[in-house]
């Protein structure tokens, strides 16, 4: 049975919410900004454990594959999975989608 997933942009965080300050890359000096990939709210619906068409960053799919091996094979239903990025982070929420 092919299991359908769903991936919801839950909340973006900024360098100013990770650290109470603004943050700054170490070469450039430029600021740190909150990740650009991803808007909240934002919808990735698919089947099997493939990376969704559309969906814009390697590491963040990398971070939430681990929990939708899981749920793939009957974990909870649902997972809240962070990406790794410790300036700027991502939270997902991970749903198998189950049909009535």
């Amino acid at each position: 049975m092919v299991r359908k997933f769903k991936i919801t942009v839950i909340k973006k965080f900024s360098p100013e919410d990770v650290f109470g300050k603004e943050g700054f890359q170490f070469k450039s000096g430029e600021k740190d900004k909150i990740c650009n990939l991803f808007e909240e709210g934002q919808e990735f619906t698919f089947e099997g454990v493939k990376k969704p068409e559309g969906f814009p960053c390697e590491w963040a799919w990398n971070d939430l594959f681990n929990d939708i091996m899981c749920l793939a094979f009957d974990a909870p239903y649902t997972a809240y999975t962070p990406c790794r990025d410790g300036k700027k982070p991502i939270v997902f929420k991970v749903e198998r989608i189950t049909e009535e």
